[in-house]
């Protein structure tokens, strides 16, 4: 057993270094192809993005859904990144002739005729409040379509863009909001003009002209500081986090020294009574009606767990979750990928990718100790259940955006690339790492026999109940991280920046030591109640803080966004899903081995048989 845990072991570090390896490899392919270094006069391009309400973020159409006289005035196009695809960014070359510290006055885009629908295009946006996204040298810009004044709508026609500088790079982009031409647009008819004279809509005809202005401006900004604007960073955050982790550590320390003041009076107690008993085997006056809780359920502790293939699954893709979520935060907070939303998805794909092995690995060795048969099953499962899930819900999610026009649709080359980073490295590295799990998983080496009946359950009151104690553990743990949660939920829904990655991982962490106490104590509840099924108790135990996570979902959806409609819910609910089941399966493989660790210290001690 030994050797097998030494192997182990060893096969994680090494995963670990390669993985490290990988991402030092992977970083130049991540990264811009611009060094962002530009000379005197040389051509910057203005990429056009996105558009949609200002109330409602989420709510993205493509930048030609409204008709600009912009995007791909010439053959240079943005090669988008897989992260940037999936994200829904959709970048258009505005063609403007932008040249670095070069000021240009009053430029003209184009002389635009707009006829009865593009115009009600326009009014209709700028009746809601739309606003486009546009980025230049990574750097996003953001400007309104227009105004309303007393119902009457003006439409911005001309923009002027003021660009910061320092030496050879591009430090700040900004819309001047004085100098923007607002022209009014004419009413549209209603149905009843246009069914009297049919030659309505023809004078509404509008002819506008779009220009443009760049001037250039010299900042003392470092370049490494230029994206320090958007962080929106404030004294008071940050002593928000600071109490925030203040508190989650109070609640850790409290549940620590409850568990180890269990730990020290069970094996303590009952080791003296387990002396008592060996030394009564030969005595036959001694009383052994004095055995009680956890004690009599010795022969069935270890017993192999119903839907054995589906529990491994879940922890092995939970210890490779838990290794990826390591590497990703400490390789942003490494990088400073604050605002590179798109870098961040692009390296998980990655590191999922050729983590893979660790999952299959940990899932075989675990359905082998229990004495599994269906080893090509639970191979398969561990390979598919996941990434099927995932790829459905996104899928389901990736129709409604087609039929709804959204640049959230996921175009179909990079629905193919995620297939085949699944079928070429996630599922081979999978099925080899199930292989090498299964062939080296050694014995179990349990501290005591399983009996051949199992023991039956004794009824007990509704508070020792598996489902009781299972809503119960996730209270504690949730309510220490809830704060970091409205915040992760505010980066997210509401764009803003979330910087702090630091003090994620020590919520993170906090997090997980509370888990594995809550998991252990609901176990220790379970097991003195004599009900030997803990396996699946101390999993869920430690996954119902996803429960509370989802309920604050609901809650921040109906109070905090203002999303609506089919796609917004689908959007919304279909990618918190998927959210909540990735946590479901890290909780829970902490609860697992938590409780798992605590089982035979205590029946190790105690030696029982």
């Amino acid at each position: 057993m030994k050797n097998c845990d030494n192997f182990h072991f060893n096969s994680l570090l090494c995963q670990l270094l390669y993985t490290l390896l990988f991402i030092n490899v992977i970083t130049k392919v991540l990264a811009n192809e611009k060094n962002h270094k530009y000379e005197d006069g040389e051509k910057v391009i203005l990429w056009a993005n996105t558009v949609g309400p200002y109330s409602n973020r989420q709510e993205t159409y493509d930048f030609d859904t409204l008709p600009f006289c912009l995007s791909q005035k010439d053959n240079i196009e943005h090669r988008e990144t897989l992260g940037e695809a999936l994200l829904g960014y959709d970048y258009k070359n505005t063609g403007l002739e932008i040249n670095f510290k070069v000021d240009m006055e009053n430029k003209s885009i184009c002389k635009k005729i707009l006829n009865a629908s593009e115009l009600e295009k326009f009014i209709y946006a700028i009746k809601n409040n739309y606003w486009f996204e546009m980025y230049m040298d990574d750097l996003p810009i953001h400007g309104l379509v227009g105004e309303l004044k007393d119902k009457d709508v003006y439409l911005y026609t001309h923009y002027e863009i003021i660009v910061k500088y320092n030496e050879e790079r591009i430090i700040q982009v900004d819309f001047n909001s004085d100098n923007r031409k607002p022209i009014k647009l004419p009413e549209l008819p209603s149905y009843e003009e246009i069914k009297k004279n049919k030659n309505a809509l023809s004078k509404i005809i509008s002819n506008i002209e779009f220009s443009y202005s760049v001037k250039w401006e010299k900042t003392n900004i470092q370049f490494r500081d230029r994206f320090d604007r958007y962080l929106e960073s404030s004294a008071l955050e940050f002593k928000i986090h600071i109490i925030a982790v203040i508190n989650s550590i109070i609640i850790a320390f409290l549940l620590i020294a409850i568990v180890i003041t269990i730990l020290y009076k069970t094996l303590k107690t009952d080791s003296k009574s387990s002396n008592d008993l060996e030394a009564g085997l030969l005595n036959f006056d001694t009383d052994f009606g004095d055995d009680y809780g956890w004690k009599l359920v010795h022969g069935d502790i270890f017993r192999r767990p119903p839907h054995c293939a589906i529990l491994s699954t879940l922890l092995g893709s939970g210890i490779q979750l838990i290794i990826l979520s390591f590497i990703v935060i400490v390789y942003t907070m490494l990088r400073d990928l604050y605002i590179e939303q798109a870098t961040i998805l692009s390296s998980i794909i990655f590191i999922y990718a050729i983590t893979s092995m660790i999952g299959g690995y940990y899932s075989g060795s675990f359905f082998a100790k229990y004495g599994g048969r269906s080893w090509i099953k639970n191979m398969f499962l561990t390979a598919c259940l996941f990434p099927c899930i995932i790829g459905g819900v996104t899928l389901i999610i990736n129709f409604i955006a087609i039929y709804y026009q959204s640049s959230r649709a996921i175009p179909f080359k990079s629905m193919l690339s995620i297939f085949a980073i699944w079928l070429f490295i996630i599922f081979p590295l999978t099925l080899f790492g199930s292989i090498i799990g299964k062939n080296f998983a050694g014995d179990s080496n349990n501290p005591c026999r399983t009996n051949l009946i199992p023991r039956p359950i004794p009824e007990k009151p509704f508070y020792y109940q598996p489902v009781i104690l299972i809503l119960m553990s996730g209270i504690l743990p949730f309510a220490s991280i809830l704060i970091e949660v409205f915040f992760l939920y505010s980066s997210f829904w509401a764009y803003k920046i979330y910087s702090v990655y630091g003090i994620m991982l020590i919520m993170l962490f906090i997090l997980a030591i509370l888990t594995a106490c809550v998991s252990i104590i609901s176990t220790f509840i379970l097991l003195n109640a004599e009900d030997h099924r803990w396996p699946w108790t101390s999993f869920f135990s430690g996954a119902s803080t996803v429960i509370y996570i989802f309920l604050f979902s609901v809650y921040y959806f109906f109070n905090k966004t203002k999303m609506h409609g089919l796609f917004q819910i689908i959007f919304y609910f279909g990618n918190t899903t998927i959210i909540c089941l990735l946590l479901t399966s890290i909780l829970g493989t902490i609860g697992y081995t938590a409780s798992n660790w605590f089982v035979r210290k205590i029946y190790t001690n105690v030696k029982i048989d």
